[in-house]
């Protein structure tokens, strides 16, 4: 081995062997050919200050002709009268006076709702997963399916929000409430991988059940028929036909998406969290729902709101479809429901969640003013209400209920 301090550079000049410095000599000679054939530097570089001339020069020569037609017929000052939901020619950058003052409200109380997936401690979640014998392999199942699904869901309804709905609706407020629950969105799905990290899952297995599983990707499958034609770039409202599926789209993601298909799989993960299992993760998921609870009330209200704008949508057609589409996707959830509890389960089964589901869709079809399917369907988990309501939050580990608080300072003492 090389010992430094007998390093004698003075002594142990190393001289290059003939055949060494020959191939260096040819490199050499390469380069500096190389050298000749390339260009001469720019012999009149812009300078910084000729840079900041020629910036302002530019200004000075705007033509403002593309902007003013872009804001042809909005150039007044925007009254409530002149805002609507759908094909508006108010200028969209005026926020206020505000027209739907429940939009930003829901802004608002969405905004005091901001958590963080971090903030959630999921240290008991690991050491129960972990452990042969914390779980059954029928309450594994559903731990895995459940994370399957609504980790691709909320990347859907992103998707659709911000390539489609955000860009067709014509409403400053509503457009700040879509730009929260974008964010809401990719909060969710963040929680999801944080939760499927941190239990150290096969994360292939996992984020492709969309494709691989035919429950979960007949829910994505018949979500995205709804957003294909609308996030077309080249896609314009202002027709009976192309005002009517954004209307399908919208209650295709607020209704059934976020109304309908969530809920099997939350009950189930609350319904552990109950049973203080998986409690990290359930309360994930109880942050997640209350999210998912304003953003289904936003989406009733604004398709109510271009209901009573634009009666003539709301023929007997259009309601047969929308009925439609509230009992395919009720069908759905119930395959689902099947698919992840062969058996009874955590207090429930099948055949009980079918029930809730009926009873969820019956109120999904009164909100938008159509009538009830399911006569007599009841709820048989009652205290999914109240984890829903939204002024109150569930502590898991006792039976008393807390005032909601600000951001991710909930008190679970």
């Amino acid at each position: 081995m090389l010992n430094w301090d007998e390093y004698d550079e003075s002594k142990k000049t190393v001289k290059p062997e003939p055949a060494q410095q020959e191939a260096a000599n040819q490199t050499s000679i390469s380069i500096n050919k190389e050298i000749e054939k390339q260009p001469e530097e720019n012999p009149n570089p812009i300078e910084s200050g000729d840079r900041a001339k020629l910036a302002k020069e530019a200004v000075l020569e705007l033509d403002t002709k593309e902007g003013e037609e872009e804001l042809e017929g909005l150039a007044g000052r925007v009254q409530v009268d002149d805002k609507a939901m759908i094909n508006c020619r108010a200028d969209l950058n005026q926020l206020v006076p505000f027209k739907y003052d429940w939009a930003w409200q829901k802004y608002l109380d969405g905004s005091a709702n901001h958590w963080m997936p971090q903030e959630i401690n999921m240290t008991a979640d690991i050491a129960l997963w972990k452990s042969n014998d914390g779980l059954t392999e029928d309450e594994r199942t559903i731990v895995k399916r459940n994370l399957g699904f609504f980790s691709t869901a909320d990347s859907l309804v992103a998707n659709n929000l911000v390539l489609a709905i955000y860009r067709l609706i014509t409403n400053p407020e509503c457009r700040q409430y879509i730009l929260r629950q974008s964010f809401e969105e990719a909060i969710h799905t963040h929680a999801y991988q944080y939760c499927i990290e941190s239990l150290a899952m096969d994360e292939g297995e996992i984020f492709n059940m969309y494709r691989e599983i035919p429950s979960v990707a007949k829910k994505a499958s018949w979500g995205l028929k709804y957003t294909k034609g609308i996030s077309d770039p080249s896609f314009k409202t202002g027709t009976d036909e192309t005002d009517k599926m954004l209307l399908k789209n919208l209650i295709a993601f607020y209704c059934v998406l976020e109304g309908i298909f969530f809920y099997c799989g939350f009950t189930q993960i609350l319904s552990m969290g109950r049973r203080n299992k998986m409690t990290g993760t359930a309360e994930q998921f109880q942050y997640i729902l209350r999210d998912e609870s304003m953003h289904l009330n936003f989406g009733i209200d604004m398709i109510n709101q271009i209901k009573i704008e634009n009666p003539h949508l709301w023929d007997e057609q259009m309601r047969q479809e929308a009925a439609q589409m509230i009992l395919e996707g009720t069908e759905l959830e119930v395959q689902y429901a099947r698919d992840t509890m062969p058996r009874g389960i955590l207090g429930m089964n099948a055949n009980m969640m079918e029930e809730y589901l009926q009873f969820i869709a019956n109120r999904r079809l009164v909100q938008i003013g159509l009538e009830e399917e399911f006569e007599g369907a009841t709820n048989p988990f009652p205290w999914m209400s109240e984890i829903m309501d939204l002024r109150k939050e569930k502590n898991f580990f006792e039976t008393r209920v807390i005032e909601y608080q600000t951001g991710g300072a909930l008190s679970w003492d």
